[in-house]
Parts: structure tokens; C-alpha cells; sequence
């Protein structure tokens, strides 16, 4: 007798035990999934502090450690003769001149907002592109997301390389509003 009231009770048990392992109902699934992707997602949001002391070009910084960083998911017209420029030049169908005078301007506004600033660099899932560079999302110590303040500016436009895409909605949706503001590159004087 004892027996028959034992094993039951021992299945019960395994049971209650196994259902609390491995969630029976999808839902709980799915919350635990969501959560992973969640858990993962800040993961990957490291930030470094860092201090930009030149500004090489508008998508291009220098830190005091000497390293270079490229800010993710944005494009600044070159301001300076290069491969890029070249290719740029195909592209856009637009003179070496008229595209090296935009470069400059777009390298202007992010030294007046970001040169000499103390930043809060954010990376993705890439954080090293070919050249060896930094790739980050780079906060101004006021909290400015510069990578954003250029393309809502109208100095740069989007440029979504994957797996980097955490704000490619945003850079979109901001580049589309400086064009219809005719911000920056997009005045009709340039």
C-alpha cells in the first residue's frame, strides 16, 4: 500500500517541479524569450566615458588616447580627397568641389558641438569597423545624442551597415524632417 501511495506522489512532485523548469503555456515562453533579448540588448549597450580632443571629418573623432571613432549609422559628406570621394563623386553625380565644401561644413558643425567635450560613447554589436576604428553612438555630456544632432541638423545622412542598426529607424526619420526643413546640405543655396 505503501508503495501505491508513493509513486504517485512522487510523479506529482516531478510534475510540479518539471512544470516550473520548462513552462507548460506559451506565454511564459515568449516572456522568457523577450527577456533574454532584453538582457542581451543592455548588454551590448556599454558605454565608455572618453574625451574628444579633434574632430577628423563630420563622422570621424579623436579621443585624448589617441584612438579614432567613426559614428555609427551616419554618412558626412567628404572633406578631403580620398577613395570615398571618388566613389561619392559616382554616386551622388556631383563635382569634387561642391562635395569637399559640404564636407567641410559638416566637419565645422560637429567641432562647434563636440571638440574639447567630455562623451559617453554607447557601441553596438560591431565595435570595430576594417580601418580599426571605434564604431559608437556618442552622447555629449548634456546628453546630446551626436550622431542623431548631426542628421537632424542636415549635415550628415543615414548609413545602416548591419549588424549596427540599434537607431537606424531614428536616423531615418530625422534626415527625412532636416530635408523637408531644408537643414544644412539640404538649403537651397548649397
Amino acid at each position: 500500500m505503501r508503495k501505491n501511495f508513493f509513486y504517485p506522489l512522487l510523479i506529482l512532485l516531478l510534475c510540479a517541479l518539471a512544470g516550473r523548469i520548462f513552462p507548460a503555456d506559451r506565454a511564459s515562453r515568449q516572456t522568457t524569450r523577450v527577456e533574454s533579448l532584453k538582457r542581451q540588448e543592455n548588454q551590448n549597450k556599454v558605454t565608455e566615458p572618453a574625451r574628444i580632443t579633434n574632430v577628423i571629418d563630420g563622422d570621424t573623432l579623436e579621443l585624448a588616447d589617441g584612438r579614432r571613432v567613426r559614428l555609427i549609422g551616419i554618412d558626412c559628406p567628404e572633406s578631403r580627397m580620398n577613395a570615398k570621394l571618388k566613389r561619392d563623386i559616382e554616386r551622388t553625380g556631383q563635382d569634387e568641389r561642391t562635395i569637399v565644401r559640404m564636407g567641410k561644413q559638416a566637419t565645422s558643425f560637429t567641432k562647434s558641438i563636440a571638440l574639447n567635450q567630455d562623451v559617453r560613447m554607447e557601441f553596438d554589436v560591431q565595435k570595430n569597423d576594417r580601418y580599426g576604428r571605434l564604431l559608437a553612438y556618442v552622447y555629449l555630456s548634456d546628453g546630446t545624442f551626436l550622431n542623431a544632432e548631426i542628421v537632424k541638423n542636415g549635415f550628415a545622412v543615414p548609413m545602416t551597415i548591419p549588424p549596427n542598426v540599434r537607431y537606424a529607424q531614428l536616423f531615418r526619420q530625422l534626415d527625412r524632417q532636416a530635408r523637408e526643413k531644408q537643414l544644412g546640405l539640404y538649403h537651397p543655396d548649397l
